[in-house]
């Protein structure tokens, strides 16, 4: 099963969240009753009133919350609201993924307060997020995750509209997005964007459960098979687009997915010697894999393609190194969404010819069948040692290993 977050257009608040759930599926009255629940753990704060009602955003039917309060204070310490919640979290038995959840949410929004201000994470006091709201959202999210079963699921996410224009908040006026979001999302793999709505889209709220809920970014939505569809309002209205968020629930051939970057640049004037050496040195900085396609270019000059699959954090050193191993003007970078079977790591301990190694390899399952992958650099030392064949080194150690697969 596969999860999609569209936050593309209207950004993204803990109530969008929250209510998003409650249209994906979420039993609301196991929601009201766990948010009503709570109010007790934060003191000088009562709800006078919460539900979920369908409105109109722009003519889409969502669910949007209803929460009416009465509270003194106008700040708050950082603690007193993660006390609340943790103590919340435990008081209505949820299970340990939802209560170490909750916490990591309001652990990312009093980090975020305490590196934007340099102070200690116990001296974090909240202005705009003092309030029970964020208890609600952050508490009210996570029962609604655990309901819906979606800690199980792979969760990607679209690009985040953080709107523009500027923000006044209890320290003044600053730019749209204002530091705390720009300090939450900075510790993600998720992709910001701005547009001319000159409003502030994403609140550090909806922000902090956001980067604790997915860390995979993908540009489009992935090929899936769509099963359930939530839309969230949130309480502002705009002229030009709908103010809600949609969450996608669907399934998509058990592929996990991820986005990549793709480096790529022609290259006509470099020898063999050192195009083998720049793939050795490109791998040793990180690239997934490297690609080298010969080709015509224009004028009718032989050329060689050059093309790189890596990740973000290693574009820079990569682009580094490939201008200054081939001398090329230029890099072309793309993005690109994969779909990968899902796969985990494994390594056995064999004795081949009296002598005993340690092996490596990659397992798979996709639609009911499994298979394995021996990593070559372990296959070729052993093959080496014990002077036989790469192929037949390959199906000693495959009989060995299904061997020991069957007995586990």
């Amino acid at each position: 099963m596969v999860v999609v977050i569209d936050p593309q257009i209207a950004g993204i608040s803990g109530d969008m969240i929250l209510s998003s759930l409650i249209d994906l599926g979420a039993d609301k009255k196991r929601i009201i009753d766990g948010i009503k629940d709570s109010e007790k753990f934060l003191s000088n704060s009562t709800i006078n009133k919460i539900d979920f009602q369908k409105i109109q955003k722009h003519g889409i039917d969502c669910q949007q919350l209803i929460l009416e309060v009465n509270e003194e204070p106008h700040e708050r310490k950082g603690s007193e609201i993660k006390n609340a919640i943790v103590n919340s979290t435990k008081a209505l038995g949820l299970c340990e993924k939802s209560q170490v959840f909750a916490e990591s949410c309001i652990d990312t929004l009093i980090s975020s307060e305490s590196k934007i201000h340099g102070i200690p994470e116990d001296s974090v006091h909240f202005h705009e997020a003092s309030s029970i709201d964020t208890l609600v959202d952050i508490v009210g999210v996570t029962i609604c995750l655990e309901d819906l079963g979606l800690f199980k699921e792979k969760i990607v996410c679209l690009p985040v509209s953080v709107g523009g224009g500027t923000v006044t908040f209890s320290h003044g006026i600053m730019s749209n997005p204002a530091s705390a979001i720009l300090e939450i999302f900075k510790n993600s793999n998720l992709i910001v964007k701005g547009n001319d709505s000159k409003e502030e889209l994403t609140t550090p709220t909806g922000a902090c459960i956001l980067v604790n809920l997915t860390d995979i970014a993908v540009e489009y939505y992935p090929s899936m098979k769509i099963d359930s569809i939530g839309y969230g309002a949130g309480q502002k209205n705009f002229e030009s687009f709908s103010n809600s968020l949609k969450i996608i629930r669907g399934s998509n051939n058990n592929f996990d997915v991820d986005s990549v970057k793709i480096l790529e640049t022609n290259v006509d004037d470099v020898s063999g010697e050192i195009l083998g050496n720049l793939i050795e040195k490109i791998m040793t900085k990180g690239a997934k894999d490297v690609s080298i396609y010969h080709g015509i270019a224009k004028k009718g000059r032989p050329t060689n393609l050059v093309s790189v699959i890596c990740d973000d954090e290693n574009v820079d050193d990569i682009v580094d190194a490939l201008v200054l191993e081939t001398g090329t003007l230029g890099v072309r970078i793309s993005d690109s969404n994969r779909f990968i079977v899902p796969r985990t790591i494994h390594d056995v301990s064999l004795t081949l010819d009296g002598k005993s190694f340690k092996v490596n390899y990659k397992k798979s399952t996709f639609k009911g069948k499994t298979d394995f992958k021996i990593e070559f650099d372990d296959l070729k030392k052993i093959s080496n040692t014990i002077d036989k064949s790469i192929k037949e080194t390959e199906s000693l150690l495959r009989k060995e290993i299904e061997k020991m697969e069957i007995s586990t």
